[in-house]
């Protein structure tokens, strides 16, 4: 019987800690198939943050390690530029990135470092307790905005795929989710130009991936991925924001 689809190589057999209805899990799954397609593992570093991903290390055979709060770009730096042929693959939250780190990426994309982010979206602090988070919408209630996100005190959602099209320094920016399975295939897409732009010596190559939180966002998992049509893409919508160049083999 001829095999249509398997389990990648490079996934370990360790149950993973996200929540049902999570979209790492999605993400994590399509990394693996490219990293196995691309041939990435042996010569592949991924750099975890501190966040729902914290014990992803335990999910692929591979190279990885742990970054403390909001650094693993600079991080990333360090080993990328010590170790130039590897792949190196930084994987952040919203919280980790947008709040903690926000001076790390930044400063990463300035000095147009050649390693690929991958930036999850879902608009809260997943593993902390559901706390506002840089990107939580106007209006949305969190544990530490019980009576929703007002704009006159909290200021504005954070746009990063918008941001990091206008650093000079990022060969390619696109925001893309994970609420259907072909948005799914398009994030796949996606991610996969971000890594063939590293493996081309490119600059920083950045996938925003909106992703349904149905435990910090207290919903039904089905409920959550309708959530991120009507309420997230409004405020983040999709689209490639910057694409600076050809992958490598075009």
């Amino acid at each position: 019987m001829k095999t249509i689809y398997k389990r990648p190589e490079v996934l370990t057999e360790a149950i993973t800690t996200y929540c049902g209805g999570c979209g790492h899990g999605i993400v994590n799954k399509l990394m693996a198939e490219l990293i196995d397609e691309l041939g990435l593992k042996e010569q592949g570093i991924l750099v975890w943050p501190i966040g729902c991903s914290v014990y992803a290390d335990k999910y692929y055979k591979m190279d990885a390690i742990c970054a403390l709060h909001g650094r693993a770009p600079a991080l990333a730096t360090g080993i990328k530029r010590a170790q130039p042929e590897n792949f190196v693959l930084v994987y952040q939250g919203d919280g980790d990135m947008v709040s903690e780190g926000m001076s790390e990426i930044m400063h990463a994309a300035v000095r147009s470092e050649k390693f690929t982010v991958i930036f999850i979206n879902n608009a809260i602090y997943g593993m902390t307790g559901g706390q506002m988070a840089p990107t939580t919408l106007w209006g949305q209630k969190t544990s530490t905005s019980p009576y929703g996100r007002e704009e006159a005190t909290s200021g504005y959602p954070v746009n990063m795929a918008e941001i990091m099209a206008g650093m000079p320094g990022v060969c390619y920016s696109e925001r893309v989710t994970v609420n259907t399975p072909q948005r799914i295939m398009a994030c796949k897409k996606a991610l996969k130009k971000a890594f063939q732009l590293q493996l081309g010596g490119r600059g920083l190559s950045f996938v925003e991936v909106l992703s349904p939180c149905p435990t910090g966002w207290s919903k039904k998992p089905v409920d959550a991925l309708k959530w991120i049509d009507e309420y997230m893409i409004p405020i983040y919508p999709l689209g490639v924001f910057k694409d600076a160049g050809e992958v490598k083999g075009e």
